[in-house]
């Protein structure tokens, strides 16, 4: 059930005409830790990535971000970039997770701290 879907939706990876196009015209240039695979057309005017699973931006890291819209000509795999040691690791977008960023006061378990900087304005 799940590569008859895979085939026919764009939400559950490739569909048949991505794989098709993919196979036809696609060059393989690299894949990612998350396992992400990455094609330019032979004449390089295009570039795509056919996710490992459930196709999602953020599962794109930044290096390779780059090369998808051709900020920088050369893959990673070909000139990785350098990157700074305080710079964070990449992270997949976390909303309607358990890890989401929550601030405090907002609608989530955590609860505001209270702050007596200043008086609230409360209507009359």
């Amino acid at each position: 059930m799940r590569s008859i879907l895979r085939l026919l939706t764009w939400y559950h990876g490739q569909t048949l005409g991505t794989r098709i196009f993919t196979w036809r015209n696609g060059v393989k240039v690299g894949e990612d830790e998350n396992g992400n695979v990455y094609y330019e057309t032979r004449n390089g005017k295009r570039r795509w990535v056919c996710y490992a699973d459930i196709p999602e931006a953020t599962m794109v890291p930044p290096d390779w971000h780059g090369w998808l819209h051709f900020t920088w000509d050369q893959p990673p795999t070909e000139a990785p970039l350098t990157h700074k040691k305080w710079e964070k690791p990449h992270q997949v977008n976390l909303t309607g997770s358990n890890e989401a960023y929550a601030p405090a006061g907002s609608m989530s378990n955590v609860a505001p701290k209270e702050r007596r900087d200043y008086d609230a304005w409360q209507p009359e």
